[in-house]
């Protein structure tokens, strides 16, 4: 993987505040003119660095108030167990993260519904219905404190 300098550095620290700048806001505040900018973006986005632009949607303003972490423990794992879980998550809209972990628990999961009763019938009706399924704890979030500040760079 090439290096990267601190101009693609402060390029990607403020492209993570606000993605949607013009390549000439962009070039301003970096000090640079509008065409090694957008060069330089159209690199790191290539070399992998910027891997998506995204839009950050309010969970409250579409009704999807309630988060949760729902850690998974499996029966027993192996890559054939772990495999079919995983395109399992991947299908279900309610789970917008997922990690494998180590420690008591084999996945986290950041899931989000609307109330308690649709998270119910998440568990019972999605997360049950899994093979292997061991337990699950979840951990519901009274409020988010920090959320979505991209990484230290």
């Amino acid at each position: 993987m090439e290096e990267i300098d601190e101009t693609d550095l402060q390029i990607l620290r403020t492209l993570q505040k606000n993605a949607k700048l013009t390549t000439k806001e962009l070039a301003e505040a970096v000090h640079l003119t509008p065409t090694p900018v957008f060069e330089r973006q159209k690199r790191l986005e290539r070399q992998g660095y910027i891997k998506n632009y995204v839009a950050v949607l309010n969970p409250d303003k579409l009704g999807l108030g309630l988060l949760v972490f729902c850690k998974v423990k499996l029966q027993q794992i192996n890559h054939e167990i772990a495999d079919a879980f995983v395109r399992r998550i991947m299908r279900i809209p309610e789970v917008t993260e997922c990690y494998n972990t180590s420690g008591s628990y084999d996945y986290l999961l950041k899931v989000r519904a609307r109330d308690m009763k649709q998270y119910q019938e998440f568990v019972l009706n999605k997360l049950g219905e899994i093979e292997h399924l061991a337990s699950i704890e979840s951990t519901f979030v009274m409020s988010e404190v920090k959320q979505g500040g991209g990484l230290y760079i």
